[in-house]
């Protein structure tokens, strides 16, 4: 979509040159949202692809994405001789790129960074940190920077605690996630639909402290994590479910309904549970 009330399209080249940033701008990574429909109210883009990010970097601590990391480069990590022997998540990575409503043109140019920001109940990506234990770091205006778990950093649908001027920098997804076993299911109303409910499981390695996490994502307002000690029974993950989810979380839209998209998380954990019991 053409956006006829852009002046200026700044391209940075430093951090420095991000900066100031006033109302009417928008920073933008793939752009494909803010071309997705009109926004009368914006004047001046800024382009992150400019500052040249690493799309990814691997290390002891994890795998780091930048934010301007594309889906479609992240959905290749899954088949990457690059990802260490051990990293037996790695399969989520393309797994979750599947449940972002896109087309092929969309897969290429659509950015980790953006889906984050825009914070949607059914942001796939948001999905992916959540099940990979997720760590974003924020960039201010100032020159400093903060972390925080994807969990703490959306509050809500279309929100997240990032200021105005903020800007998101990368996710790390620390090495203990990367080596869990894990399990993935997406259900939508429709074959080609947005996603109803994204629910992943992960189960650490014993050296990692053991311990299965159930992730809720997509079926509510943000992502909740539900931590064990070990695989729960079926009783017990019923009840975490019920009890750890609060009732107003459940998200209902044209997508799904509330008590439809509560019904099918909790077949979908049990599914998950026994795949990694």
């Amino acid at each position: 979509m053409d956006l006829n009330t852009i002046t200026d399209v700044v391209i940075p080249r430093t951090r420095k040159e991000v900066w100031p940033l006033d109302e009417g701008d928008a920073v933008m990574s793939g752009g494909t949202w803010l071309m997705s429909e009109p926004q009368v109210h914006l004047r001046r883009l800024i382009d992150l692809t400019g500052l040249g990010w690493e799309p990814y970097v691997i290390s002891e601590e994890g795998l780091r994405l930048g934010a301007t990391c594309t889906i479609d480069t992240i959905s290749a990590l899954s088949r990457s001789d690059a990802i260490p022997d051990d990293w037996t998540a790695k399969p989520l990575l393309h797994q979750c790129c599947t449940a972002l409503l896109q087309s092929f043109k969309i897969w290429k140019t659509a950015t980790i960074g953006g889906n984050l920001s825009l914070s949607f109940p059914a942001g796939s990506m948001v999905s992916l940190a959540a099940g990979l234990d997720g760590v974003v770091t924020i960039w201010t205006a100032d020159g400093g920077e903060y972390r925080s778990s994807i969990t703490d950093f959306v509050t809500g649908p279309a929100e997240n605690i990032m200021g105005p001027h903020d800007v998101l920098r990368s996710v790390l997804f620390p090495a203990t996630a990367m080596r869990a076993r894990t399990a993935y299911r997406k259900i939508a109303l429709s074959p080609l639909g947005r996603s109803g409910a994204v629910i992943l499981g992960r189960r650490y390695t014993d050296a990692d402290g053991g311990g299965f996490t159930l992730t809720v994502s997509g079926a509510t307002d943000r992502p909740h994590n539900l931590p064990f000690r070990d695989v729960p029974t079926r009783a017990e993950l019923g009840h975490a479910l019920d009890e750890r989810i609060p009732p107003q979380s459940w998200y209902s839209d044209c997508h799904g309904a509330a008590d439809w998209r509560r019904a099918v998380t909790r077949v979908l954990a049990h599914e998950i549970r026994e795949e990694l019991a």
